[in-house]
């Protein structure tokens, strides 16, 4: 079941077309693998030149046996080929050039240089009992060379770069082109294995890294330069194995892709019916190498025809750089692999069922995905939820995958409806671009109002009213309210529906009745004043403070007058009304103050004698009887006082109250020495009132006065403590007094001093000043006369000519102007003109 669950990372394709053709009159024997194109050898000697879907592009007759190897350089311009009959050819596809030679041995191998195309790499090499290296010199003549020899017949080359490697019987090489060196030679693992049964694989994966895998054993090579220091008669440079590890089958062909490899293995298995040991079908795994061992990625066991037939050597694994396109070559199939993209990786999620997962890779890759649209998955999606009973999950995705489409939301709709499940869609119906038929919104509200009231009111309240016929909706509430009459949920909903249609009158009437706290914004939001000018004892009943606020706010729409015509018969809600309206306001109300007298008295004695304090417009004689009426002393007190009837209100105090303390206040308020005459007359006879005008008399009143009058012999609470006070606050109104002298003095000398710097300072006198008794200029028009001028520190001038002589002995002058102020303004000029 994991296995089952984890993604494959590769795609199989049979090569077909041309390919199907060849195999069923042939077998393949080998193949090369270009950018542009594929070269396909056979066992009856053939070679084709085929496209990547597998048509037949150029056919070749080569031999008449086996074709055993198939080079071609970078270019795909020249192609080397060798047969089990001797025979390389190695030739220009387009071009005459050409190179035949035919061996008295079977040649196994041929590579020709990578860079072939260009003049001087002209070279190639084939191997059968020796490995050749053939060079063309002066006058195109072809010159060979052995490169080695004498270690069995040469299996496998493949030449990258300037670096050639070969496998035979012993082990593999690898030559430096440019030193013409070996300079490695990794021994075969398992000797038991026959060569020509298990043959070697090489691969390069760059220009310095070399994989090799023979029987169940990869090593990975790196091919590094030596330091100068460690040359001595050693080649320039050396290989070193990074990775080495054994694999569970025997292995048939190798191909890098990015850091993992991938490997074609050959395997046995026993069988079940006959337990024999039998061909399994070939296995192509993506591993992990590391450093002694690997980890396996995937692993897939592929049908190839023929698979029981065949043998290890029979497997060959080609690919294509760049691309990451593998070819499984066997005798009677071809086989593709590729590396799965982003619409396998989605076909795969809904093969499985993984459909918000499929839906979000179609999201991210929405731009490279050919095969699959975002919208077909998540419709897919919605079915899947479905069937599975997730109908708000599935209703839920319905807004991020239908998106605008008016017509999927309305299939999708109906489609719920079927099933019976319209309440779980109705949350996720859009209500705003787009907008869907008003039948629809009027299903599903249809739906929740025959089962499901709260549901219902819900939607009437989040649907703007625009998207379904109010008239039908309205009618269909009527016609239930009249089985369950005091229902308050419907009652609320059609006010709702009642305000959308602006029937704003049926609606009040409704939110009254059910006395609901939404009444008060109907009324401002659509300015219903009108409608409640009879409806007000209504409204304050339901909530008072809301309602005289809003009363209040909008006087110019309800008057003061109405307000309290209409609440008199509530006294109390008049009271509350009428308070507030105070609050606001002392002056507005001043008509009703009468009246207002005997509600607080009634409602809010706390607040009358604020209300008496504040207002200036009740009768006080009225006031003053209702307060002697209810013996409301402090009223009554306050009252006479301020009617000027301070005697009586000190006597109510002493008398009534019997509060010293509050008949001392109100004499000092009062600031009236016959008051506390009479305070200290009623007080004499006793103690505890002359213990407490001993505490507070001594700012006010000369506590001697008080003292005198004390019978002797009288005993009197707290006296010591009362003298000692009286004592310490004389001592505080003298130390007061001192300190107060102290400042003043401080004070007078610091402005002295002030006033003098000020009159030290110059005055400047030029030719805009004038005197300000004759009025011309100050200075003289010739500056050589002499002359005399007269500045005051009041900033007057005054030719010395023009002030008159002074009456007193004193030297001292005064500015006329100034000193003639207490006389009116401007005489002292007017008797100096005379």
């Amino acid at each position: 079941e994991d296995e089952s669950e984890e993604e494959p990372k590769l795609k199989y394709e049979r090569l077909s077309n041309g390919v199907t053709e060849i195999l069923q009159k042939d077998a393949a024997s080998c193949m090369t693998v270009h950018e542009k194109f594929l070269a396909l050898g056979t066992h009856y000697g053939k070679v084709y030149l085929l496209d990547v879907q597998g048509n037949i592009t150029q056919k070749f007759d080569v031999s008449p046996v086996k074709i055993n190897q198939i080079s071609l350089d970078e270019s795909g311009e020249h192609m080397g080929v060798c047969s089990e009959d001797g025979k390389v050819q190695v030739f220009g596809l387009y071009s005459a050039e050409e190179f035949h030679e035919t061996f008295d041995c079977p040649i196994k191998i041929v590579a020709v240089h990578p860079h072939f195309v260009r003049s001087h790499f002209k070279q190639f090499v084939t191997g059968g009992k020796k490995l050749l290296l053939y060079e063309r010199g002066w006058m195109n003549r072809w010159k060979p060379s052995v490169l080695h020899e004498g270690e069995g017949n040469i299996r496998n080359v493949k030449w990258r770069g300037h670096l050639i490697a070969w496998a035979n019987n012993m082990g593999v090489k690898i030559l430096d082109m440019i030193s013409k060196q070996r300079i490695t030679n990794v021994p075969r693992d398992d000797i038991s294995l026959r060569p020509d049964m298990y043959p070697c694989s090489l691969c390069w994966k760059d220009n310095l890294t070399l994989i090799i895998g023979w029987g169940n054993s990869v090593k990975i090579c790196s091919v590094k330069e030596r330091h100068a220091s460690e040359m001595r008669d050693l080649p320039n440079r050396y290989v070193e194995i990074v990775f080495q590890f054994d694999t569970e089958f025997y292995i048939s062909g190798l191909a890098p892709l990015c850091d993992q490899l991938v490997i074609l293995s050959y395997v046995k298995e026993i069988s079940e019916k006959t337990e024999v040991e039998c061909c399994a079908r070939p296995r192509l795994d993506i591993v992990q190498p590391l450093p002694e061992s690997c980890e396996e990625i995937s692993s897939d066991a592929l049908t190839v025809r023929g698979f029981q037939e065949n043998e290890c050597r029979d497997y060959h694994l080609e690919y294509s750089e760049g691309e990451s396109l593998f070819y499984i070559i066997s005798p009677r199939d071809v086989v593709v692999a590729k590396e799965r993209d982003q619409d396998d990786h989605i076909d795969w999620l809904l093969e499985k069922k993984k459909y918000e997962e499929a839906l979000m890779a179609a999201e991210i890759s929405q731009k490279t995905i050919k095969k699959h649209k975002i919208l077909d998955i998540g419709l897919a999606y919605i079915n899947h939820l479905v069937e599975k009973g997730e109908y708000d999950l599935a209703a839920r995705k319905c807004q991020k995958i239908l998106g605008k489409n008016t017509e999927l939301w309305e299939f999708e709709v109906y489609k719920f409806k079927e099933i019976g499940q319209l309440k779980a869609i109705s949350r996720y119906l859009p209500r705003r671009d787009p907008v869907l038929k008003p039948l629809i919104y009027e299903m599903v509200l249809h739906e929740f109002l025959e089962s499901d009231y709260e549901g219902f009111a819900t939607l009437i309240k989040e649907w703007p009213g625009d998207l379904y016929n109010n008239t039908i909706i309205v009618q269909a509430v009527v016609d239930h309210l009249k089985k369950d009459p005091q229902n308050r949920t419907l009652l609320q909903t059609l006010a709702e529906l009642y305000t959308y249609d602006q029937r704003y009158g049926r609606a009040l009437e409704i939110y009254l009745t059910l006395r609901h706290k939404d009444v008060f914004q109907l009324i401002h939001k659509h300015n219903l004043f009108s409608s409640i000018r009879d409806k007000i004892v209504l409204l304050m009943d339901f909530d008072s403070e809301k309602a005289v606020d809003m009363l209040l706010d909008n006087e110019d729409k309800i008057s003061i007058d109405r307000v309290v015509e209409e609440l008199e018969n509530r006294p109390e809600l008049q009271h509350v009304y009428l308070h507030k309206l105070f609050k606001r306001d002392h002056h507005k109300g001043q008509r009703y103050h009468e009246k207002q007298i005997s509600l607080y008295a009634e409602y809010d004695r706390p607040n009358l004698l604020p209300f008496l304090r504040d207002s200036t417009h009740c009768p006080l004689e009225k006031a003053l009887e209702i307060c002697q009426q209810r013996n409301f002393v402090e009223e009554t007190v306050y009252l006479l006082s301020r009617m000027g009837n301070s005697r009586s209100a000190l006597k109510m105090i002493m008398e009534e109250l019997q509060d010293v303390d509050k008949a001392i206040e109100f004499a000092k308020e009062q600031d009236d020495g016959e008051l506390w005459e009479d305070l200290i007359l009623y007080s004499i006879d006793k103690p505890p009132f002359i213990t407490g005008l001993l505490n507070n008399i001594g700012t006010h009143v000369d506590p001697i006065l008080l003292i005198h009058r004390i019978k002797e012999g009288m005993e009197i609470p707290n006296l010591r403590d009362s003298l000692v006070k009286i004592l310490q606050d004389y001592n505080l109104q003298i130390l007061l007094r001192e300190g107060c002298k102290k400042i003043l003095v401080a004070d007078s000398l610091s402005l002295l001093k002030k006033m003098h710097r000020t009159q030290m300072k110059g005055v400047l006198v030029d030719e805009e000043n004038i005197c300000e008794s004759c009025l011309s200029p100050i200075l003289p028009s010739d500056a050589s006369k002499s002359f005399n001028v007269v500045v005051f520190h009041c900033r007057h001038m005054f030719h010395k000519e023009c002030l008159p002589v002074s009456n007193t002995v004193s030297p001292v002058q005064f500015c006329n102007i100034c000193s003639a102020k207490h006389r009116g303004p401007g005489s002292a000029i007017l008797e100096m003109k005379k």
